[in-house]
């Protein structure tokens, strides 16, 4: 038996990664769905609101020479 490599591996290697990349997969997934459950408060979503400032221009009164 040879496992070093996916393409000499025998099934059952390629059976246990095939198994432990979906189990990652699923940790992933649950986590990501718990997460995003747990964000809202009572089905509410609470935001920070930034109102933006007045707009400022810039300008240089000194020409410059492009050389």
């Amino acid at each position: 038996m040879n496992n070093s490599s996916l393409l000499t591996a025998d099934r059952a290697t390629h059976l246990k990664v095939v198994v432990l990349s979906l189990v990652c997969a699923t940790v992933v997934a649950t986590v990501g769905i718990a997460s995003r459950i747990g964000e809202s408060r009572q089905g509410q979503i609470e935001a920070t609101v930034v109102a933006p400032a007045k707009p400022v221009s810039a300008a240089a009164a000194v020409d410059r020479a492009i050389r």
